[in-house]
């Protein structure tokens, strides 16, 4: 048989040059009459199939580099599907547990409990904690446990228990002083990795801040998320998953010029140029198929690993990791179908000839015009967008903000093919290696651009969110700056003044405390106000002011009393708005508060002798207001509710003088809310995303640097007979070397260079969005930087054996 001969489709029998007699497989005829619509395309497709699964080892090869490109594509994707179905189980399991409090509170009863709150920190992390009194025989119980804990035992997560058992949580045993008789089940958990407890406590009351409830399972309408959030969510969700798309694209294309090769074999024997794209697409097709499988294979294999991740104290169990069905489906069917159209489209950019070649169209030059509109279509949809941040949070702003980053970002990678060919079509002389490279980008820079793409848009993408990252911690740090003195502040229920002074000298006694001090607040409105309807509801409000009780050194930190015993009271000057409160008023010190029935009144007369005082300004510099009470001048049990705020100064230079004051506090009432003020916790959550985020965007380097390792080798494959060509006549092997070295780094150069102004603009963007200050992570883009020649090093190091191999004078000999 001769490769030479008349063609059905396609011009002259030939052209009068040699054919080489190939050892390939026979290749299938095509009929006289080839179908024609959808069958041609099923036939078409499925040649190329038989191609990639029968092209022997190196068919099997690209077809495996394609399957495992795509698959960790997928796998993101498919971990992009799951985030729905992750926050449903994860935001489910913490609303079937909990009970925030009841409108109408039940009378205790035989199905009744108290129940409170008792968190607490250790060692910056948070542990949830919850303490119950049963009323009665038969109480709620929460998910995950068999029955509830007896006074002075709990019930503690695995995770707790594990910690507790740790040499390092002696200082925890001490401030959670009950016996573990158990563990909660995973219904009763968010994580696996959750800290968390329920205990049993006798001396649960009212007063300190215990509620009653009937039942556990909280219904109610979330929160939207302020615009902040929503910007770094959906900014995270575009810098992860574009690349990914980009890297799709890519890694489709893997082989793509032995492919030709094997479309001008099929020219030759009858084929016409849309048969031969049909069926380049179906052998792409086989890969992206495979890498379907592979990618729900990395998937189910990597979720195996999220109970070991924690970001933002979210940890999720593996089995919550389930993808959305709609959004699996349309992976499924949009991946497959996105590689035949990419190789499509590839392959309008060459033209394969019945000889064995591919000649390439004449080149066109890339116009500049149309490229600076796609990255200003973006800004301009930000620029909106920012019009509306108070109103974010909604699906046509979500869409705009992502598809506005988006083009920003894709931009980005439509100028770079433009800036390549102009700044390599000006270079000119240089040393041997220089030349090469140089010469070889003039020629073709289509390949090293596109795999140069994905580097571009996963750098650009992750200075952009690390920007927006830096830019709110730096806001959270200069307040915290500004407010983190070394204090602890607390706040419960209390029963009276009497607590006060025993929690004060036990803080006073505890290690590293400087010095304490406490008051008691509450609400007092005029003798006879049975308050007015709320809006929209039938519970009354009282107008009311504040009522401060402590001591004459507490009260003289609040305004200017100036002389001061026990048993005096004082009124603020900046009360003009609340003429009831004026000496010998009468008051009642159990207001109406706007839930509950209305409580009988508790009448107090203001003293006549009580003195108008200058209120001084608080921390925030705001002036304080209201009644001003010394501790005998009062009694507070009358009080509805009262709250006791005790306030700790500490020295910063004692080692856990914070987790001393929390132990204290435990001791003192565990439901106390304890603040320490210069504890910035927004620091190690961001630090966190920001780690994360930055690993993501060096794998998806390295991914990206292994698919331009791949272009590489081909590219040297191709032209391995100039090679040895190049070596017969003597040219050094690191000439070439240098030149691979330099055709690698020109592009990414240029590709780094456009990454860094595209996210620097689109982080700047996004900070004026949220009204942040512009603030640039210096370390964050040196790394990205750094991880780019990285790259470039690993695409030269990897790329030498195979050139080595190929520079032999034998590989001149032909038949």
């Amino acid at each position: 048989m001769t490769l030479l001969g008349p063609r059905t489709n396609g011009g002259p029998a030939g052209r009068g040059t040699p054919a080489r007699e190939a050892a390939a497989p026979t290749l299938p005829a095509m009929p006289d009459s080839p179908p024609a619509g959808p069958a041609a395309w099923a036939r078409d497709l499925m040649m190329g199939l038989r191609f990639a699964a029968g092209g022997g080892r190196e068919g099997w090869i690209r077809t495996a580099l394609t399957a495992v490109g795509v698959g960790l594509g997928v796998a993101v994707l498919f971990l992009g599907a799951s985030v729905p179905s992750l926050l449903d189980s994860w935001h489910g399991r913490e609303k079937a547990r909990e009970n925030l409090g009841q409108a109408q509170e039940p009378r205790a009863a035989d199905t009744t409990l108290l129940y409170a709150h008792a968190d607490t920190r250790y060692h910056h992390q948070n542990i949830r904690g919850r303490l119950v009194r049963p009323d009665g025989t038969h109480p709620p119980k929460p998910p995950g446990i068999a029955g509830l804990p007896r006074p002075g035992t709990m019930l503690v997560s695995p995770a707790l228990k594990e910690l507790l058992d740790s040499s390092g949580g002696k200082a925890l045993r001490d401030r959670l002083p009950y016996r573990v008789v158990g563990t909660i089940g995973d219904e009763g958990l968010q994580g696996p990795a959750e800290l968390t407890y329920l205990a049993g406590s006798s001396a649960l009351t009212e007063r300190s801040g215990a509620y009653r409830i009937d039942h556990f399972g909280l219904e109610f309408v979330q929160r939207p998320m302020r615009a902040p959030a929503v910007v770094l969510v959906i900014m995270t969700c575009v810098a992860l998953l574009t690349p990914v798309m980009v890297f799709i694209g890519t890694s489709v294309r893997f082989g793509n010029e032995r492919r030709e090769q094997r479309l001008a074999a099929l020219r030759l024997v009858g084929s016409d140029i849309r048969t031969t794209r049909r069926i380049a697409a179906g052998e792409t097709l086989l890969g992206s198929l495979a890498g379907l499988v592979l990618g729900a294979g990395f998937f189910l294999g990597g979720r195996q690993l999220a109970s070991v991740v924690t970001l933002w104290d979210i940890n999720v169990f593996p089995s919550d990791i389930v993808p959305d069905p709609l959004l699996a489906v349309l992976i499924a069917v949009l991946v497959p179908a996105a590689a035949v159209l990419v190789t499509l489209f590839a392959q309008r950019g060459v033209t394969a000839e019945p000889l064995g070649v591919v000649r390439h169209r004449p080149p066109v030059r890339r116009r500049l015009w149309w490229r600076p509109l796609v990255p200003l279509a973006g800004a301009v949809l930000l620029a909106t967008v920012s019009r509306d941040v108070g109103r974010v949070d909604t699906p046509l702003n979500t869409i705009r903000l992502a598809t506005g980053a988006t083009l920003l970002l894709l931009g980005v990678t439509a100028l770079l093919p433009w800036l390549v060919d102009a700044v390599v079509r000006r270079l000119r002389g240089g040393p041997v290696p220089w030349q090469l490279a140089t010469r070889r980008l003039q020629l073709n820079s289509g390949a090293a651009t596109r795999a140069v793409a994905g580097i571009t848009v996963a750098v650009a993408g992750a200075i952009a969110v690390h920007m927006t990252f830096t830019g709110m911690q730096a806001g959270f740090a200069e307040s915290y700056a500004r407010n983190g003195r070394p204090v602890v502040e607390m706040t419960g229920g209390t029963d009276g003044w009497p607590q006060i002074r025993r929690a004060l000298a036990q803080l006073r006694g505890t290690e590293g405390v400087r010095t304490a001090g406490g008051t008691i607040e509450s609400s007092v409105s005029a003798a006879g106000d049975r308050g007015r309807f709320m809006e929209g509801s039938d519970h009354r409000m009282a107008d009311s002011v504040f009522a401060t009780v402590g001591d004459c050194a507490e009260l003289a930190r609040i305004a200017e009393v100036g002389t001061c015993r026990d048993g005096d009271v004082f009124i603020t000057s900046n009360l003009e708005n609340r003429p009831f409160v004026k000496p010998g008023a009468r008051l009642n010190l159990d207001p109406p508060e706007g839930v509950g029935p209305v409580r009988p009144p508790q009448l107090w007369t203001l003293p006549a002798t009580a003195r108008v005082v200058h209120a001084k300004a608080d921390d925030d510099g705001l002036p304080t207001h209201g009644i001003l009470i010394t501790p005998s001048a009062v009694d507070t049990g009358r009080m509805h509710r009262p709250l006791m705020h005790l306030s700790v100064r500490y020295d910063p230079a004692t080692p856990d003088a914070v987790e001393h004051i929390r132990t204290t506090a435990a001791r003192i009432d565990p439901t106390l809310g304890v603040t320490a003020l210069a504890e910035n916790r927004h620091d190690g959550q961001y630090d966190s995303l920001r780690t994360g985020l930055f690993i993501g965007a060096v794998v998806t380097l390295l991914l990206i640097g292994a698919g331009l390792v791949i272009s590489t080798v081909e590219q040297l494959y191709e032209h391995r007979r100039l090679l040895s060509a190049l070596d017969a006549f003597g040219t050094r092997r690191t000439t070439l070397g240098w030149s691979v070295l330099w055709q690698t780094a020109i592009p990414v150069a240029l590709g780094l260079l456009l990454a860094v102004g595209g996210g620097l603009a689109l982080g700047t963007l996004l900070l004026l969005m949220i009204d942040s200050a512009v603030f640039v992570d210096w370390p964050v883009v040196a790394g990205m930087a750094g991880a780019g020649a990285a790259v470039i090093l690993l695409v030269t190091v990897v790329s030498l054996p195979p050139l080595w191999r190929m520079m032999r004078p034998d590989g001149l000999r032909t038949e």
